[in-house]
């Protein structure tokens, strides 16, 4: 990797010129992946009375219980907890990696290991690559100065930052336009043609110029092949059936329309939306999928909040497999005691299993107010309570549960997995498993884990945009999925109906947003699952169509909320024919916008 950043840069760096700061005007890159540190082919030999793990050049003794088999990579470099499936012939279960350098959470992956021959089983373990790259664009600012941002295709890092660039010598300062206290410094290296840059709190960066073809994480496409770009997506082993959009019934000219405009988007700053796929299901099948800025389908994504609406779903589930408890069971009842300190509020008392995933849990608990006790950053940065289950349970009351005014509370929805745990005892990524995953055919994701171990259910997942796709299908298809029932059609109506509001125009259901989106004078009822920096899975049940776009803009509500809009510019056109005009009716001649 370092050999081709070194010969990237002295095929591409330009000749010096005569003011200092010249030197380094262009596109500079950095793409480092720093683990996890053991990934590859697992062995589980259990030929003898001990068993063993071999992985990645590391040996671990395999303990057992019953069918449960569990082990942990000296160092607590990776753990695995499964079971023995003896109908099968493997070992299924799950690879947690441990918090990384830049990913602050653990991640349990699936992993299923395979009999190669009596008592040995093999598979592969891939975890969540601890990853992360960096791009410095510089220019010539219309005052003569030398301008730059960075981008951050991760984690949207640098966000909103413009810097005015100095050179003196090999030394290199960045210093920020509107906050001088903010620098940067950094050095070049004449003999490799690298940029050595310090972000602080984020690490230390070699950058090397980059063209458009060695910078895929920066441009929408690096070089744009010939004809539409329109195809018919693949079809793979992962349970999607997949058409053409004309035989889907869908006009192909606004996709190529929605496609080309994702295409040519000129990243002028750090703010620039960012859209790293889309994908589109009509009738029940697969008809469109794109992916930008490196990433492609077999990349997961981080869903963020829109991940918050598995939480209702594995709620839904678990009630009808059989855990004793409803949607109007107290909390309380399912977490009892320390009555005289955490229930001493009566308030509390009355707050329910439906309060949660409406978000009316009355709990001073608002993402959106820093002061909040609630709010999920508070409860994610403090290290006196790791149980974040017990951590919400002890937030004082702000007002009465219940009513129809919606306050965005991650940690309820999150306490929606402590119910489900308490209900099934089944650990969460199991329970998701069993009763999602394998159903639905989700495959190579990863799941954030609390530091409790326990699965977190306010959001983070990855997921391939094909796999959030399915989630929007299922309740499209009234709960079914391939021809079979994975949740009662009764919860996913009860799911999609207004229970609360943030808003006149912003309805709640369990999980899902509802809103309406307005094309040529008409209105389409739609429910989508939203997440910070523009993931969404958006259904349209009036059109038979859902919907997936998965953005980069953490951090900037401004900009990645209004990216769902794509779909009435776009989507709905093409899929009735009509011109997205707004609210209003198109007028003779009007074009599309």
């Amino acid at each position: 990797n370092g050999v081709a950043k070194v010969m990237a840069a002295r095929t591409t760096m330009t000749p010096a010129v005569a003011d200092s700061a010249s030197r380094v005007l262009g596109l500079w890159g950095d793409e480092t992946t720093f683990g996890p540190a053991v990934d590859g082919t697992l062995t589980i030999d259990g030929r003898n009375a001990e068993w063993v793990a071999l992985i990645d050049g590391f040996e671990a003794a395999v303990n057992r219980r019953g069918s449960a088999v569990t082990f942990t990579v000296p160092g607590d470099q990776g753990t695995f907890r499964g079971r023995v499936d003896a109908n099968a012939g493997a070992i299924k279960g799950f690879w947690v990696q441990p918090a990384g350098l830049i990913r602050n959470n653990a991640y349990a992956t699936p992993v299923t290991l395979v009999a190669a021959s009596p008592k040995i089983w093999i598979g592969t373990v891939r975890p969540l690559p601890d990853r992360i790259s960096m791009y410095l664009q510089t220019s010539r600012a219309p005052d003569g100065t030398v301008s730059a941002f960075m981008r951050n295709p991760e984690f949207n890092f640098m966000r909103r930052k413009t810097y005015i660039v100095t050179v003196d010598g090999d030394k290199v300062l960045l210093t920020n336009r509107s906050k001088p206290e903010d620098r940067l410094r950094g050095s070049l290296d004449n003999e490799t043609g690298q940029l050595r840059m310090e972000v602080e709190d984020i690490g230390v960066f070699d950058f090397t110029q980059r063209d458009r073809n060695h910078a895929s994480g920066f441009y929408p496409e690096t070089v744009q092949t010939s004809g539409s770009g329109i195809r018919e997506p693949v079809a793979i082993d992962d349970g999607w059936s997949t058409a053409s959009l004309t035989d889907s019934g869908m006009d192909p000219a606004p996709i190529e329309a929605l496609s080309k405009h994702l295409d040519d988007t000129v990243v002028a700053d750090s703010s620039t939306p960012r859209v790293q796929g889309i994908a589109i299901a009509r009738h029940g099948k697969l008809v469109f999928e794109k992916y930008f800025y490196g990433f492609d389908r077999e990349r997961t994504h981080d869903t963020r909040s829109a991940g918050k609406t598995f939480a209702p779903l594995l709620v839904g589930l678990a009630i009808e497999h059989g855990a004793k408890f409803t949607i109007k069971t107290p909390v309380a009842q399912v977490f009892p005691g320390p009555a005289n300190a955490r229930y001493a509020d009566a308030r509390k008392r009355r707050i329910t299993v439906e309060n949660l995933m409406t978000m009316t849990s009355g709990l001073a608990c608002d993402d959106g107010d820093s002061d909040s006790p609630g709010n999920e950053d508070t409860m994610q940065s403090q290290h006196e309570q790791r149980d974040w289950y017990r951590y919400t349970l002890d937030v004082p009351m702000a007002r009465e549960p219940g009513g129809k005014e919606a306050v965005y509370c991650s940690a309820g929805i999150n306490l929606l997995g402590g119910i489900i745990s308490q209900a099934t005892g089944v650990w969460l990524p199991e329970f998701f498993d069993t009763y999602v995953a394998k159903p639905l055919q989700i495959r190579d994701y990863h799941i954030n884990l609390m530091p409790t171990g326990n699965a977190y259910l306010a959001g983070g997942i990855y997921l391939r945009p094909r796999d959030m796709l399915k989630l929007g299908q299922l309740y499209l298809s009234n709960g079914r999925w391939n021809g079979k029932q994975i949740v009662a059609p009764g919860w996913v109506a009860m799911s999609t109906e207004r229970h609360s509001a943030f808003a006149p125009d912003h309805l709640y259901g369990f999980g899902w947003h509802l809103h309406e989106m307005t094309v040529a004078g008409h209105s389409y009822r739609e429910y989508a699952a939203e997440g910070n920096g523009g993931q969404f899975v958006i259904v349209l049940p009036e059109l038979d169509l859902a919907v997936v776009i998965v953005a980069g803009n953490y951090g900037e509500f401004k900009t990645w909320y209004p990216l769902q809009h794509l779909v009435e510019e776009f989507v709905i056109p093409a899929a009735t024919g009509a011109l997205s005009c707004g609210s209003a009716p198109c007028k003779q001649g009007a074009t599309a916008k």
